[in-house]
C-alpha cells in the first residue's frame, strides 16, 4: 500500500507540473494580454496598459515570466486576479468548496443508485425489467450534460416552479433564516444541479456495474460458493457483488475529469458559484493567472480522484495491498 501511495504521489506531482506547463504557455502565447479589451472599451489608456504590462511582468521574456510563476508558486502565490480584483487564492478558496459539495454529492448519489441497479439488472438477467431499465439508462447515458441540465430547468425550475432555478442560496432571505432554514435553502438549491450530474453517471456506473457482476458471476469462486449451498441471494451479495466492486471503484475514478468537466457546464447553467463559473468568466477576461490556478486546480482533483479510486480498489481487493 506504502508503494502504491508513493507512486501516485509522484505520478501526481509530474501531471500537475506538466498541466500547470502547458496552460501557462497557451494562455501567455495568445495575442493580447489580461488588458486589452479595457483598452478597447476606452476603460484604460494605452499608456497605462503599457505601465500594467511592466508592472506585472508581462513585457517579458515567456521563458523569463515562466521562471517568476515557479518561483511564486513554490512560496504559494498563486498570482493576482485581475477581473475579480482579489488574490487567486482567495478566489479559489471561495469556489473550490461549493464544487466539491455538487460533485461529492452527485458521485455518492450516483454510485450509490448505480451500483443498486446494476445489482438488480443482473439479479433478473434478461427479464422485462433488465430491458427496460436500461433503456432508460441509455437514454440518460447519452444526453449531453447542458441539454439535461437545461431540460431540468425546464421542468422543475418553469414548468414546475419546485426548486430555485440558480445560485447557491437565496440572495434576499438567506441571511435572515435560522440554521436549519438555511440549511433546507442550500439543499433547495442543490437539487437540481446534483440531481443533473447524478442522471448522467448513474447511467455509466450501472451499465459497467452489470457486466462486471455478469462476469463475476461466471468465476470460479462464484461456482465454489454455489456448491456450497449458498442461497443465490447471498452468493450475489456476499461473493459476486464484492468482487465485482474493484471494476466499478476505477471507473469512478477514471470518470472523475468527465465528472469535473460535467460540473463545469452544469454549473455554467445553473449559475452554480464554484469552479466552472469561475473558469470560464477567466477564460472571457483573459485572467491569465486564474485560468492557469484553475487548471491546475482540476489537475489536483483529478488526480487526488483517481488516487482515491486505487486506494479503495485495494480495500476492496486484498491482493491489491500486497503490492
Amino acid at each position: 500500500m506504502r508503494r502504491l501511495l508513493a507512486a501516485r504521489a509522484a505520478q501526481a506531482v509530474a501531471v500537475v507540473a506538466i498541466v500547470a506547463t502547458i496552460v501557462f504557455a497557451l494562455t501567455h502565447l495568445a495575442p493580447g494580454d489580461p488588458f486589452a479589451t479595457a483598452v478597447g472599451t476606452g476603460e484604460l489608456h494605452p499608456a497605462q496598459r503599457e505601465a500594467l504590462r511592466v508592472r506585472y511582468g508581462f513585457d517579458r521574456p515567456i521563458a523569463e515570466q515562466y521562471v517568476m510563476y515557479l518561483r511564486n508558486l513554490a512560496r504559494g502565490d498563486l498570482g493576482w486576479s485581475f477581473s475579480r480584483s482579489r488574490p487567486v487564492a482567495a478566489a479559489l478558496a471561495a469556489a473550490v468548496p461549493n464544487t466539491l459539495l455538487l460533485m461529492g454529492t452527485a458521485l455518492l448519489l450516483s454510485l450509490a443508485l448505480g451500483v443498486a441497479a446494476g445489482l438488480l439488472q443482473a439479479a433478473r438477467r434478461d427479464s422485462a425489467i433488465d430491458r427496460g431499465s436500461g433503456a432508460i439508462l441509455l437514454v440518460f447515458y447519452s444526453m449531453p450534460d447542458f441539454w439535461l441540465a437545461l431540460m431540468m430547468m425546464l421542468a422543475f425550475a418553469y414548468a414546475l416552479p419546485i426548486f430555485p432555478v440558480s445560485g447557491m442560496i437565496d440572495p434576499v432571505m438567506h441571511e435572515y433564516l435560522g440554521t436549519w432554514g438555511r440549511i433546507v435553502d442550500r439543499v433547495r438549491h442543490l437539487v437540481l444541479p446534483a440531481t443533473t450530474l447524478t442522471l448522467l453517471i448513474t447511467a455509466a456506473i450501472a451499465r459497467h456495474q452489470r457486466a462486471a457482476l455478469l462476469d463475476a458471476a461466471r468465476a470460479d469462486y462464484t461456482r465454489t460458493a454455489r456448491a456450497k449451498g449458498l442461497s443465490g441471494r447471498a452468493v450475489l451479495l456476499r461473493h459476486t457483488l464484492r468482487n465485482s466492486l474493484g471494476t466499478t471503484i476505477t471507473l469512478v475514478g477514471l470518470m472523475f475529469p468527465a465528472l469535473l468537466g460535467g460540473a463545469v457546464l452544469v454549473e455554467t447553467v445553473f449559475a452554480w458559484p464554484g469552479m466552472g463559473q469561475l473558469a470560464t468568466s477567466a477564460i472571457t477576461t483573459r485572467d491569465y493567472s486564474l485560468v492557469t490556478a484553475a487548471a491546475i486546480m482540476s489537475a489536483v482533483m483529478t488526480v487526488l480522484g483517481s488516487a482515491i479510486a486505487d486506494v479503495l480498489t485495494a480495500i476492496a481487493d486484498p491482493r491489491l495491498r500486497e503490492r
